[in-house]
């Protein structure tokens, strides 16, 4: 609300003020809390459709027949006794058509566990720790050790974030061997407890998703896995690399898609990244922010179409959306991995 104060010039004149309204504005729909639930609304309408049809016809069928007596149910058993091809092929149509609605219909997809790897307590890393290996390494300036505490600082991550044991050594060793180590350690973690926890043997997986964005070793992780639990040969197995966070939204989706069509099976979710490899020795600001937010960590998802899951499971899952903004040149720029003039490899993370 506006207001504009004049006052007047005579000795102990009072003070007007005009309260003045701005023009009113359209609201915000798409920030609107209400259109949360027609979309709900809608969501529930179309999933529903077929039931709220059949509807109408069910309730009179219902009112009709409670006004049947026992002559009228006599009546129509006599004939339908003389109208049998009638019965037969109404009876085929409807059989038909449920099994076609069985069979066609989007199988409910359930989360039954899940598992987040915790790393062993001597690969903590608290802030004076980075902050110490990080000069002894000389590679980087005044400046830019500066600038990673100020991002320690703020980045709200706590002093018990974990970097792998090739990160820890002095001078550190990012070589291809310890980068499959860090894999190893963190996947098979995860699946073990994974594993445990659900009870479920990993000849039962028909489908597996592994997502890591910067580490795409020759086998792939999807091969590692498959390597160390012996899964069986008709297994689906899909390695997602290069795709950055957004993957492990695009992992559940694939899975999401195979359990549609593969019935009856399990399907796991691995996501990861790797910084063994990927750690940067340099003095570019952009380039710096990865080492100070990115740390171990790996998580697995066992997700079912059986319907014997549906009371053992933590959640069901309704619907994914994914909106890809790769043709934008800020979005495709804002996670960039390239080299510096030094010719030194990162990730640089732009304020986009």
């Amino acid at each position: 609300m506006a207001t504009a104060s004049h006052r007047s010039s005579a000795t102990g004149g009072a003070t007007i003020e005009i309260e003045q309204q701005p023009p009113r504005k359209l609201p915000d729909f798409h920030a609107s809390v209400n259109l949360k639930y027609v979309k709900l609304g809608y969501h529930y309408l179309i999933s529903n459709l077929l039931t709220l049809c059949l509807l109408p016809l069910i309730a009179v069928t219902a009112v009709h027949a409670t006004q049947l007596n026992l002559d009228d149910i006599n009546n129509l058993y006599n004939h339908l006794q003389y109208h049998l091809i009638a019965v037969t092929a109404v009876i085929f149509i409807a059989v038909i058509g449920f099994t076609t609605y069985r069979m066609t219909r989007p199988r409910p997809v359930y989360l039954v566990d899940y598992s987040c790897y915790r790393p062993p307590d001597h690969l903590k890393v608290p802030y004076q720790v980075f902050m110490d290996h990080s000069k002894v390494h000389g590679a980087f300036n005044e400046s830019s050790l500066e600038f990673q505490r100020k991002i320690l600082e703020r980045s709200g991550l706590g002093e018990e974030t974990y970097l792998p044991a090739a990160l820890h050594a002095i001078p550190a060793v990012p070589s291809m061997a310890t980068a499959r180590e860090e894999a190893e350690q963190v996947m098979f973690g995860a699946l073990d407890d994974l594993f445990k926890s659900t009870k479920v043997n990993p000849k039962d997986i028909g489908i597996l998703v592994v997502n890591c964005s910067l580490f795409n070793p020759t086998p792939s992780l999807s091969s590692m896995i498959i390597n160390k639990y012996k899964l069986r040969g008709n297994i689906r197995s899909f390695n997602l690399s290069g795709m950055g966070c957004s993957a492990g939204v695009i992992a559940v989706d694939l899975a999401k898609d195979m359990l549609q069509v593969h019935r009856n099976t399990y399907a796991v979710v691995v996501s990861t990244e790797n910084i063994t490899q990927n750690w940067y020795f340099g003095n570019k600001k952009s380039m710096l922010i990865p080492n100070c937010l990115f740390r171990v960590g790996c998580a697995a998802v066992l997700l079912s179409n059986k319907s014997g899951d549906h009371r053992r499971s933590k959640y069901k899952l309704l619907h994914v959306v994914r909106t890809h903004y790769g043709s934008d040149d800020n979005a495709f720029k804002c996670v960039y991995q390239e080299q510096d003039d030094a010719g030194n490899t990162g990730v640089s993370l732009s304020k986009s």
